[in-house]
C-alpha cells in the first residue's frame, strides 16, 4: 500500500493494513489516530513511538500468532506469509542446529511462558540459536525488554513492507 492510499483510507482499511505487522490494538489505534503522515519515515516513527511501552498482556497477545523458530507459521493470513517470509531467509541449517533449536525453544517455552520471540530477519539459524541459549539465562525481568524490543523490531520491518512511498 502507497503511504497516500494508507493516509485517505477509512478506519478499517488502516487497521487492516497494519494488524499483520502487529496485533496489538492500542498500538494500530495509535498508528491510525495519527495520520497522515508527510513520510514513510514520520511513519515509521510514529509506529516506534507508539510500541514503547507493551503491557504485558499486549506481549501475551502478540507472541499468541508467532510460531516458534525454525517452524513453519500455519495458514495464509498476511501474518503467517510474513513469517513464513522472514523464517525462509534464515536458510539452511544442519540437523544439529535444528535439533538445538527445537530443543530450546520448548526449554525456553517451560522457562518464560511463552515462545522465544526474536527478528529473524537478517540473521542465521545458528545466531538464533546463540541468543536463544544466551536468553535462557535471564531472568524473566530480564527477558520482559528484550521481548518488547523484538517485538517492536518485527513490527517496524513488517511495516516497512506493507506501507511504502
Amino acid at each position: 500500500m502507497l503511504l497516500a492510499e494508507f493516509n485517505q483510507a477509512d478506519r478499517a482499511d488502516a487497521e487492516a493494513a497494519l494488524r499483520p505487522c502487529l496485533d496489538i490494538q492500542r498500538w494500530i489505534d495509535e498508528v491510525v489516530d495519527a495520520r497522515p503522515f508527510g513520510s514513510v519515515a514520520e511513519l515509521q516513527s510514529a509506529a516506534a513511538g507508539a510500541a514503547q511501552p507493551f503491557t504485558a498482556d499486549e506481549v501475551e497477545a502478540a507472541l499468541a500468532h508467532h510460531p516458534r523458530i525454525g517452524e513453519r507459521a500455519a495458514g495464509s493470513s498476511a501474518e503467517a506469509r510474513f513469517s513464513q517470509k522472514e523464517q525462509q531467509s534464515l536458510g539452511e541449517a544442519d540437523a544439529e542446529t535444528m535439533a538445538a533449536l527445537a530443543a530450546g525453544n520448548v526449554e525456553y517455552e517451560k522457562k518464560f511462558g511463552q515462545v522465544f520471540l526474536i527478528r529473524a530477519a537478517g540473521r542465521s539459524k545458528p545466531e538464533i540459536l546463540a541468543a536463544l541459549q544466551e536468553r535462557l539465562g535471564h531472568t524473566p525481568e530480564q527477558e520482559e525488554p528484550i521481548i518488547q524490543e523484538q517485538l517492536r523490531q518485527i513490527a517496524l520491518l513488517r511495516l516497512e513492507g506493507v506501507i511504502s512511498e
